[in-house]
């Protein structure tokens, strides 16, 4: 049986109102990707390279993020794979949170293969595992994207999201060493990080910088690699910066591969008109760094770069030593070298490496007096601008520095094999004597803050004449100091009857003091010198001088002592006769008791 309704039976259409039907405006999300994921890492171990607490926060964080958003996966005995799908973030319960999921397991599988890339260094099995979670990560960087695409996010959203997909693809083929993908990847996240850090206001534009600033070592060692490595001499010159800069951890492997063809064609050495053959390979090494190392530096243009760069090749300088040590060690022949025998070539290369060992160190410490000397405000240079911001350095800091470039130069002279070459040994003492005369220089300088004219003008009477001794001499070939020997020539000349002058003042002054307190100053009360006029200023005082109210003490003779020495030689009357019997007194008192008591006594009988 079937129902019809009254308004159909009647035929009747039914009369409605119609109502315009709004669609509900999709919701666009803003996710500033690189903003969040930097505070992350700041707060939470990455500030000290932590990487194992970081992905703990990042598994807590994923946790949450699906407790609260009501998205397990599976319940407590089964797991059932949830991803997050574009049905989550559109509709009306569309929420931001969901996008954050993919983001934070990108990062925990990125951090815990950076863990694994620095427990690698010892546990070389440890890189397999590291290239999975790597693979991991750009898995979920692909899925991060796929949301992205949508009309859910905005521009900017979209474009840090393919700036990070790319990087992250960019850091597993960098460890692939896939160089030519890697530079691709990275490149591609570079410019789009540039692009967004002009549309940005200034006050954001300073992570996005850094983060592009970031790119450009693993940029230019893909580029290094791609190019042939060894076979562009200028290109050496890049991956020592690499070292410097940290970024490359086993430079030792990468150099040997890299150097292994140049390395070949350095099998002797001319130094000081002789050959030596070179064979260890370290050795071998270290010398085609050493070579290429003055072209970095002259690169470098801040001395904290400089010095850096020397520091990590006078590492390698001492290995290369040790190997050869170890050579000699192994031939009993060269263990012992007597006076007025030839140099072995193998003792002839230690005493190269030691000679570059100690230019290297005295190059570094000029480099530490240069940097110095931004931070000093010398008193005889009056066009002097101090543009240094750091702690101010005084004239004793640089003569202390000097002190310890003249102890170098001293093991400089010491080489085993240079004693007998006078030419060497003249070089390097007319390094000793230049350095002389700018550490007494400085010197001079702290004796003329410490108002000392006289040792002041002896000093640099003593620097002027090592500096112009040491511009007669033979200058080093490596050091070229002549033009500072002049301008501290030409500086001491004045400073010298500056400080005379100070000093012929003072004399006066001193003299003229001198008359003066001897006229006014004595210790003597006022009543005792009447007859003489003084002008005593303790008068005016609360404590005058007049009159001294305290005498003075004045020694007198001690009472006399008198010891009685006759008692012992006295004799003393008996006083037997004045003492009582013991018989007498006990009879006495037994008649008294019976006199008192009316019995025993002779009385009654009568």
């Amino acid at each position: 049986m079937v129902v019809q309704d009254d308004t159909i039976s009647s035929g009747e259409p039914e009369k409605t109102e119609s109502v315009p039907v709004v669609p509900e405006q999709a919701k666009i999300f803003t996710v500033e990707i690189l903003h969040m994921i930097k505070d992350a890492q700041q707060q939470h171990g990455l500030r000290h390279g932590d990487f194992q607490r970081y992905r703990g926060y990042c598994t807590r964080r994923i946790r949450r993020l699906r407790k609260a958003l009501k998205y397990p996966q599976g319940d407590k005995r089964h797991f059932k794979r949830r991803d997050v799908t574009i049905g989550q973030l559109t509709g009306k319960k569309a929420d931001e949170r969901f996008f954050h999921i993919p983001l934070i397991s990108a990062e925990r599988a990125w951090a815990y293969a950076m863990q694994l890339k620095q427990e690698s260094n010892t546990e070389p099995r440890k890189r397999f595992h590291l290239i999975s979670k790597l693979r991991r990560a750009c898995f979920y960087a692909l899925q991060l994207q796929e949301l992205c695409n949508t009309e859910a996010f905005d521009a900017r959203t979209k474009l840090e999201c393919e700036a990070y997909v790319a990087w992250m693809h960019g850091s597993l083929h960098f460890e692939l060493q896939l160089w030519k993908t890697a530079g691709e990847h990275l490149k591609r996240a570079q410019v789009v990080y540039e692009n967004l850090a002009k549309a940005l206001p200034d006050d954001e534009q300073e992570l996005y910088r850094a983060k592009v600033n970031e790119f450009t070592p693993n940029l230019r060692y893909c580029a290094y690699n791609i190019s042939g490595g060894a076979t562009s001499g200028g290109k050496i010159d890049e991956i020592l910066e690499l070292r410097a800069q940290g970024v490359l951890e086993n430079l030792d492997v990468l150099v040997s591969q890299t150097k292994t063809e140049s390395s070949e064609g350095l099998q002797t050495i001319d130094w000081r008109g002789r050959k030596v053959t070179v064979r260890p390979e370290k050795v071998r090494l270290f010398l085609l760094s050493a070579q290429e190392l003055d072209k970095s530096l002259a690169k470098a243009t801040k001395p904290d770069s400089k010095i850096e760069l020397i520091e990590r090749i006078l590492m390698d300088c001492k290995d290369a030593i040790q190997a050869v040590r170890d050579e000699i060690k192994q031939d009993p022949k060269l263990r012992s070298l007597t006076t007025g025998q030839t140099v072995s070539g193998v003792q002839y290369l230690l005493a190269y490496l030691s000679y570059i060992r100690h230019s290297r160190t005295l190059q570094r410490n000029l480099c530490l007096v240069e940097q110095a000397k931004l931070n000093f405000d010398d008193p005889n240079q009056q066009s002097q601008q101090n543009v240094g911001d750091g702690k101010r350095v005084r004239s004793q800091d640089l003569a202390r520095l000097y002190e310890i470039i003249l102890q170098n130069v001293t093991e400089m002279q010491q080489i085993n094999g240079m004693e007998d070459d006078a030419q060497y040994q003249a070089e390097v003492e007319n390094l000793a004597i230049t350095f002389k005369a700018f550490r007494c220089y400085y010197i001079a300088l702290t004796l003329i803050d410490m108002k000392k004219w006289k040792e002041a003008v002896a000093l640099y009477e003593r620097a002027s004449n090592y500096a112009t001794e040491a511009l007669k001499g033979r200058a080093s070939a490596e050091f070229q100091l002549q033009a500072e020997l002049k301008k501290v020539v030409s500086t001491i000349e004045g400073c010298k009857f500056s400080a005379h002058a100070y000093s012929v003042l003072e004399d006066d002054n001193s003299e003229e003091a001198g008359t003066t307190t001897k006229a006014q100053k004595t210790t003597k009360p006022l009543y005792e010198r009447l007859s003489l006029y003084k002008e005593d200023q303790s008068l005016h005082t609360k404590t005058p001088n007049v009159f001294k109210l305290t005498p003075d003490m004045e020694p007198i003779p001690c009472k006399p002592l008198f010891f009685d020495l006759a008692m012992n030689y006295v004799e003393l009357p008996s006083l037997e006769d004045k003492l009582e019997s013991p018989g007498k007194k006990a009879g006495g008192v037994t008649g008294f008791v019976k006199g008192f008591l009316g019995w025993g006594g002779g009385g009654g009988n009568k």
